[in-house]
């Protein structure tokens, strides 16, 4: 008994005088990693004695939770002890443009060492807040702004930070879609009021069937009294499908534009015979060779005509372009254009019938004016 006694006693002897193991370190700096014994556990004497510096910018990690370089270790006999080096990194914000040495892991924890740690839902961070921070970074931070958005008779008010007026309307919740258009324009930058208008916009395609007149061949002749006409062909119009878009603007329609026409049926042209190449509605009066409105009785014309029934008159320039053509005046029958005559002051389309004294009759009214053949080979402006 005595025996184990005294061999327990020296076992624990040579125990207390044995050396203790020091703790020990990986050490993880610029990429690599490589184990140290430490006997001094503060990280800034670690970091010296394995001859690596560092700045007051970097961060030192010891299992993964950051330390301050002077404060010894607690807790264990082996640490993983991580430098990680600062970086530059610029970041433009409301208030200006800010350039920092960070060691933080992500874009979200960088900001918070600027200073700029409150975020709102409708604020824009680009990159993301959970983007790892990398050397010579920018960084983007957009607080939300206020827009009021007008869409026909219905305001929207809402938040956004987006850079475009396409990209805030999005985010309110009120996209642009298709045709639809705002002011200002969608790529444009935030009016300083906020104050927006969109415009739905929108197209619809309707088809309708369309009749094609048919053209009047005329066949002036001298076959027929005047002022008779006669068909040789009656003709047919034609038909065509037409595709026709229209466009809404807030539900009112703006425009429309014939897309297609397609001829189902091409129109035949009516032929007609007829004795005169011309018809208008003119303002008849009457003049004899003693009744011509001067002192005096005058029996010649601008032609050499006698003034007599079958002789009438014409605005000036009517009588440049149409004397010596016939016409027919139902009621006072077939005529030469032979003489010029004053008219109206209005100009309406005027005619002046004349007659012999000893068979003067009074005209005062609105006549059908035939033009009988042969047609001139341009017809005056004043006939079409």
């Amino acid at each position: 008994m005595q025996r184990l006694l005294a061999s327990l006693i020296l076992s624990a002897c040579l125990a207390a005088s044995a050396p203790q193991a020091e703790p020990r370190v990986r050490l993880l700096v610029d990429g690599r990693a490589r184990d140290i014994a430490a006997g001094d556990l503060i990280p800034a004497h670690i970091l010296k004695t394995a001859s690596v510096s560092f700045s007051p910018n970097d961060q030192i990690l010891v299992n993964g939770s950051s330390v301050s370089p002077d404060q010894p270790l607690q807790g264990g006999d082996h640490f993983i002890l991580q430098l990680r080096r600062a970086v530059a990194v610029t970041i433009f914000a409301p208030n200006g443009q800010l350039t920092i040495n960070t060691a933080a892991f992500t874009v979200g924890e960088a900001l918070r060492e600027a200073g700029i740690a409150s975020f709102g839902a409708r604020d824009r961070i680009e990159p993301p807040a959970n983007t790892f921070v990398t050397s010579g970074m920018l960084i983007h931070v957009a607080s939300a702004r206020p827009m009021t958005v007008t869409a026909g008779d219905k305001t929207v008010t809402a938040y956004t930070s987006a850079p475009t007026i396409f990209a805030g309307m999005a985010e309110a919740g009120i996209p642009l879609m298709g045709l639809d258009r705002s002011a200002p324009g969608e790529n444009e930058a935030f009016p300083g009021d906020g104050q927006m208008r969109m415009v739905r916009v929108s197209e619809a395609m309707i088809g309708a069937y369309k009749a094609i007149q048919n053209e009047t061949q005329l066949i002036v002749t001298t076959e027929l009294e005047p002022p008779l006409q006669d068909t040789l062909e009656a003709g047919a119009i034609g038909l065509a499908f037409e595709r026709t878009r229209i466009r809404y603007e807030d539900g009112v329609e703006v425009g429309r534009a014939v897309e297609s026409e397609t001829v189902i049926r091409k129109p035949q042209a009516r032929v007609v015979r007829s004795s005169y190449w011309a018809a208008k509605q003119m303002y008849a009066t009457s003049y004899s060779p003693c009744r011509s409105g001067v002192d005096g009785c005058l029996n010649g014309t601008s032609s050499g005509m006698t003034v007599q029934r079958g002789v009438v008159a014409m605005y000036y320039e009517w009588y440049l372009a149409l004397g010596g053509v016939r016409v027919f005046i139902p009621g006072y029958g077939i005529a030469v254009i032979g003489d010029v005559g004053g008219g109206f002051p209005d100009r309406r389309p005027w005619i002046d019938l004349g007659f012999s004294d000893a068979d003067y009759e009074e005209w005062s009214g609105w006549v059908t004016v035939y033009f009988l053949a042969p047609a001139p080979i341009e017809v005056p402006w004043f006939l079409r």
